[in-house]
Parts: C-alpha cells; structure tokens; sequence
C-alpha cells in the first residue's frame, strides 16, 4: 500500500512539475514574440503571470525588460534577485550595470565590474570597461592596468589598442601612443580618433 502511495505521489509531482514547466515556456515564448514588437510592458506581464523569486531566469529576464520599459529601480531589484540566487552569475552582472548607469551609480557600475573580475580575472570586457571608468575619472594609470589586460588578449582588438593609445598620452608616453595609434590606423584606416591622437604627439 505504501508503495502504491508513494508512485501516485511521485507521478502527481512529476505531473506538475511538467505542467509548470509547459507554463514556463509558453509564458517565455509571449514574452519574446511581445518584445520583438517592442512591448515591453506585455512582454513583463506575459512572464509575471508565472513570477517565482527563486527563478533566476526569471528575474534575469524581467531584469532586462524592465530595462528596456525605462524601468531601472525595478530592473536593479530583479537583477539583484538573480544575483543572490546565483552569486557566480557573470551574465547577471553585466545585466546589473545597464540600469545602475542609466541612473548614474557608477560606484554600483565599478563594483559589479570588480565582482566579474573577482570570478573571472581575465573577464576582457569588464577590463574594458572599468577602463574606460577610470579613464573618464582621470585615473590614467588604473585605466592603462585594465586596458592592458584585455590588449594582451586581444593585441589586435581595435577598441583596447585606441585605448591604450589614448591614455598613454594622457600619461605622457608619447613613443608608445605613437606606435599604438599607428596601429589603430591599420584596423580603421582613416580613423579621426587616431589622426587626432597623432596630430597632440609632437
């Protein structure tokens, strides 16, 4: 009898947890078919009908949709959720920092680009990026640490090699922005920020 019990209890189960699972999909497949037709809000309400807080894909999708809505205290709220259910989650991070920017947190920004690289030390585009916070905060130096990490990956990447070509002549390296500028001109032949950057070098 305890054997027949425990079958109808593990179908009953198995059941739901395929029922809810079919949920899940048609709730994600409106929500896609809503936001490739730019409705947002549709496309919230299609996956708050099947809202769970333990869902990490949940809230890391309502935390990009809300953003795209202009919703950025409610898309920080549901990013944080998908980062404390998954505290590795190097794609919820980088989510996390869209509406943390638009709102202006950039120490927020700076932290969650320093918890990526915490998990992933060679993570190029948080080097990137981070670069290009210290870079606007005249911190030269910070910024080339950064910027040098992604070029020593990349040596060829077009956006690390301006970069680096930059704040070295914001720090007065001018042989080295010379050769770097150089090369940018070999990525993008006639590019205004490089001429411009070799027309400051004396």
């Amino acid at each position: 009898m305890k054997n027949i019990v425990s079958i109808v209890l593990s179908l009953f189960v198995s059941l739901n947890v395929l029922a809810q699972s079919s949920d899940l999909q048609a709730a994600f497949k409106k929500s896609y078919a809503n936001e490739t037709k730019s409705d947002f809000t549709a496309a919230i309400k299609d996956l708050k009908a099947v809202y769970s807080e333990t869902s990490y894909e949940l809230n890391l999708r309502l935390g990009w949709l809300s953003y795209s809505a202009g919703l950025f205290t409610e898309s920080m709220a549901y990013y944080k959720k998908a980062i404390d259910l998954m505290p590795a989650s190097v794609e919820a991070k980088f989510g996390y920092v869209y509406p943390a920017a638009a709102v202006g947190n950039w120490d927020q920004v700076k932290s969650q680009y320093e918890d990526i690289l915490r998990i992933d030390a060679k993570n190029s585009q948080a080097h990137y990026r981070l670069g290009l916070i210290f870079y606007g905060r005249e911190e030269f130096d910070k910024a080339l640490q950064h910027f040098q990490v992604g070029f020593n990956l990349y040596p060829f990447d077009y956006d690390f090699n301006l970069m680096m070509a930059w704040t070295s002549l914001k720090m007065g390296k001018m042989r080295e922005a010379k050769v770097l500028f150089n090369k940018v001109l070999l990525l993008s032949p006639d590019d205004e920020s490089a001429i411009e950057g070799l027309s400051l070098i004396k």
